[in-house]
């Protein structure tokens, strides 16, 4: 799968039925030796689009369930 595949999806928490972001608005983080992703950060933001400081959520790729057409599904009590 490549980025360009999953990037715009809503990434939804099932536990809570939270939405945490858009992938697109992240950041990857990949393991050096591999090239694999190891977790998306995504930057909490205030009204107007501003970014809060020091504060994002980060999702590891084992925590993601589903990728459907329009969303990400994971799995994670945080």
């Amino acid at each position: 799968m490549r980025y360009k595949d999953i990037s715009g999806k809503e990434i939804v928490n099932i536990n809570h039925g939270k939405r945490l972001g858009i992938l697109g608005q992240t950041d990857l983080e990949i393991d050096k030796t591999t090239g694999n992703i190891q977790s998306f950060i995504i930057p909490s933001y205030k009204w107007f689009g501003f970014k809060k400081e020091n504060e994002e959520t980060r999702i590891y790729w084992e925590s993601i369930k589903k990728i459907g057409e329009d969303m990400i599904m994971i799995e994670s009590d945080d």
